[in-house]
């Protein structure tokens, strides 16, 4: 049998380090996608990710890859912060398997592509916008050596100059029925997953509605996205990040897969993103029951004028019910705030810190406004000429507003950044203690299991050294307390523990240890902490049974090793070597 061509697909790294995983360092949903349909259609494909390499160099890895398995195709999944380590890449490649077809594709290639074809001589072929059915053509025309002209989304060179294929016709070339895509965790595991393409919104600053080619928005069904979670749960995923732009637009639909996952009785908990306005106490409810433990909204703003002008006119009441009804329900509530906006003055964002403190949000994530190619305000700086595209040939991840807007600056935007954070950090404590949780007696285990998740943050998470959270071990215990109030819960009780025994006070920690085996004796979290209670009783023995029966328990490592040491040896009167 003749051997078919290699893809390799490059998640690459970001100009600027990251350190959140829930950031650029994972791979796009869309590249498993496609990665998918070519595996099933019998091409090898693997994928590389170099944006999660810890202290390796990303160009170092992808040379020693491409080395090895000297790809025929290599497609790259661009946006604005990784284009410059995607051309590096392409530069490598050129030199090291100098016939291999380089392809880009993603929103960085969809509303760049002139650019990038300067920025990068070695570019041959960008795919714009959603890529399974182009880039599996293309695959195959390239096999085939036959020609490319009709596939529609391709823009590739032709002699000097730049040949575009016809655009997406959303009837023909667009996946109309999303459930005839592979499973992509037929090949691969993961924890980002999304129902849906697109997205109804009109946010200014966004671009995937212009991404997706189309003002509708297209599902998966709830039957197909199950079977997705649970596949990926007998692959060992215990959570997972819905990240649809919008996962409740469709209420009949987002019931229909949280029915579909009671019903199935899957021990897992996700994340979601919704919108205010898209959202009732039918929602959250069993979307909670299902295992929602986050939805983030995007606030913005507390202008009702810097609303609009970022294409979110969202009404202000609206706001503050949507936050207050999942934090009710025992959904962590996650707040997006933007600051630097135009328009932006010292009493917009005095209205942004008084609506903070109204949606008391539990999580809060600020960002300065950047731009990028694809949205509405890039093109409206476009069209004022005060931008053109060669401004990312500089080594920049993004553009900042302030950098376009004659009333803002650095100085001026860092200090409406710091004003918001310094509220949300200072007023959490007080958000957290105040919460408000629904009497509905078939949550209360779901009340107990979000209060001591939430308590967790506070003793041992982000929350626990912040500067501006003063007394984090306080707020804690009393979630824990709380937590214990509606339902016994392993982790409040461990939680209670742990802070026992930061205070050194054993025989109060023990004492709570107890009563968690007493109905947990399985639980190895509970059975850890009692042995290093144990253990500073000077009751060796007892402490080692304790760690001993989670030694490499079904294949995970709890880090127990020096503790094991340390009672054999006070126990032999010398250190067991294993």
């Amino acid at each position: 049998m003749e051997k078919r061509n290699q893809i390799l697909l490059v998640n690459p790294a970001c100009l600027d380090e990251r350190i959140s995983g829930e950031d650029a360092r994972i791979v796009p949903i869309g590249l498993y996608y496609i990665a998918a349909q070519l595996l099933d259609k019998g091409f090898g494909t693997a994928i590389l990710n170099l944006a999660d390499l810890g202290d390796k160099n990303p160009i170092d890895q992808f040379t020693r890859v491409i080395t090895e398995q000297k790809p025929d195709i290599i497609g790259f999944s661009i946006t604005n912060p990784n284009r410059w380590n995607a051309i590096d890449c392409a530069k490598a490649a050129r030199k090291i398997v100098p016939d291999t077809h380089i392809v880009f594709g993603g929103p960085g290639a969809t509303f760049l592509a002139d650019h990038l074809f300067k920025a990068c001589p070695e570019l041959d072929i960008i795919v714009k916008g959603e890529g399974e059915i182009s880039f599996t053509a293309l695959v195959n025309a390239i096999e085939n050596q036959t020609r490319k002209d009709a596939i529609p989304g391709l823009i590739f060179r032709k002699g000097q100059t730049l040949f575009q294929t016809p655009k997406k016709n959303m009837t023909l070339d667009l996946v109309q029925d999303l459930d005839t895509l592979v499973h992509p965790s037929t090949y691969f595991t993961f924890q980002h997953l999304a129902m849906s393409r697109g997205c109804p919104g009109k946010c200014t600053f966004c671009g995937s509605p212009r991404f997706w080619d189309h003002n509708t928005v297209r599902f998966h069904s709830p039957q197909w996205f199950v079977r997705e979670i649970q596949s990926l749960f007998e692959k060992g995923v215990t959570h997972f990040y819905i990240s649809d732009d919008t996962f409740t637009m469709d209420k009949n639909r987002v019931l229909a897969v949280c029915d579909l996952l009671i019903q199935k009785k899957l021990p897992i908990t996700w994340n979601a993103i919704s919108r205010v306005d898209y959202i009732d106490e039918d929602i959250v409810y069993t979307m909670r029951k299902a295992g929602c433990i986050q939805i983030s909204f995007g606030v913005e703003s507390g202008s009702p004028q810097i609303r609009k002008t970022l294409g979110k006119p969202m009404d202000q009441q609206k706001i503050i019910a949507a936050f207050s009804l999942a934090a009710s329900h025992g959904i962590l509530p996650r707040a997006y705030f933007i600051y630097g906006s135009p328009g932006e003055t010292q009493k917009t964002i005095r209205e942004s810190m008084t609506l903070l403190k109204a949606i008391k949000p539990l999580s809060a994530i600020f960002y300065m406004l950047v731009i990028f190619p694809g949205t509405h305000l890039y093109a409206k700086m476009v069209q004022k000429n005060q931008i053109t595209d060669d401004i990312w040939h500089k080594k920049i991840e993004d553009l900042p507003w302030f950098e376009v807007d004659d009333l803002l600056d650095f100085k001026t935007v860092k200090a409406f950044g710091d004003q918001l954070r310094t509220q949300f950090y200072s007023c959490l404590e007080d958000f957290a203690r105040t919460l408000e949780l629904v009497d509905k007696k078939d949550l209360y285990p779901f009340h107990a299991d979000f209060l001591s998740r939430l308590a967790m943050t506070f003793s041992h998470g982000e929350y626990s050294n912040h500067p501006l959270i003063k007394t984090p071990d306080d707020t804690a215990a009393c979630l824990y307390e709380k937590a214990l109030s509606y339902a016994q819960n392993a982790r409040a009780i461990l939680g209670l523990a742990m802070l026992f025994q930061k205070k050194k006070q054993f025989d109060a920690a023990i004492a709570h240890l107890q009563k968690g085996l007493a109905l947990w004796p399985k639980n190895p979290d509970l059975n850890i902490c009692m042995g290093v209670c144990l253990m500073n009783k000077q009751q060796f023995a007892a402490a080692l049974s304790c760690f001993e029966k989670w030694h490499s328990a079904h294949g995970i490592n709890y880090g127990i090793d020096p503790y094991i040491h340390i009672c054999k040896h006070h126990l032999e009167g010398k250190y067991y070597e294993r």
